[in-house]
């Protein structure tokens, strides 16, 4: 489980970099860009809780 919270926490690193320091100009890409980096944010939560369940039904 370790492995999946240091990608975790570079995922949210990169998230929290983009917002600071690499944002677009243009609000709806910017827009884009975020609902997209939060996605996958989510979709890796999800994994995690998955793979979790499947490690607790064994």
């Amino acid at each position: 489980m370790k492995p999946h919270l240091i990608v975790f926490a570079a995922l949210i690193a990169a998230f929290i970099a983009y917002n600071f320091f690499f944002k677009i100009e243009d609000d709806r890409m910017n827009t884009v860009v975020n609902i997209i980096l939060a996605s996958i944010l989510f979709g890796y939560i999800s994994f995690m809780a998955y793979s979790l369940l499947k490690k607790m039904k064994k």
